[in-house]
């Protein structure tokens, strides 16, 4: 018990040090919005799980609060299915929990590393491919993984355990918020933890 309160005691340090701020606490969904049935706080991580659940549309976990130029960092595990990162999002109009704007998407084996527009009104679909020859190279599937989403003005720029996947310009929303998702389909889960944010100017 000792060794793990001082774990994290030594990594809110390193955070403060940093300049990154946690978006999750370790413990429960505070500053989250989501389905209730579906998202919980186990084991110092956030974990999302549709078996036997029927959803008529993508779900998502909503961090409260919109963001413009950031660094954001964190771990995930796709046990299998569809899941991803929004980013400068928005709420679908009229639904709950459904979102639209900039993914870092992934999947069982292939998309990791992409920048998807779900829902995009303009029906642009992946706006860069990350996974042939980048991700498929450093992706650690149903293990975790570390992404990390890099916001600042028009220029966005992922990366998959260090390595650079997708790199563009693209100033079609320049802030919004962040969630996490659950994808319709086949019972899934996706787990999320260190979870973090860095303001840029």
């Amino acid at each position: 018990m000792k060794t793990a309160i001082l774990a994290l005691v030594l990594a809110a340090a390193a955070n403060a040090q940093s300049g990154f701020k946690p978006l999750f606490n370790g413990k429960d969904l505070k500053g989250w919005d989501g389905d209730p049935k579906l998202w919980k706080a186990a084991g110092g991580a956030i974990v999302g799980n549709t078996d036997g659940a029927t959803l008529t549309d993508n779900t998502f976990l909503i961090a409260k609060g919109v963001y413009k130029n950031f660094i954001l960092r964190a771990d995930v595990k796709l046990r299998n299915h569809n899941s991803g990162i929004q980013f400068r999002s928005d709420v679908v109009p009229g639904a709950q929990w459904v979102v639209r704007g900039y993914q870092a998407d992934m999947a069982e084996n292939n998309y990791w590393g992409c920048i998807y527009e779900e829902k995009s009104l303009t029906k642009r679909g992946i706006l860069v491919n990350g996974w042939k020859d980048k991700a498929e190279k450093v992706v650690k599937l149903k293990d975790w993984n570390t992404y990390e989403i890099l916001c600042d003005g028009d220029h966005i720029q992922l990366k998959l355990n260090g390595v650079v996947t997708a790199d563009i310009h693209d100033s079609a929303k320049l802030e919004g918020i962040i969630a996490l998702q659950l994808h319709r389909g086949p019972g899934m889960e996706a787990s999320f933890k260190n979870i973090k944010i860095k303001k840029l100017k």
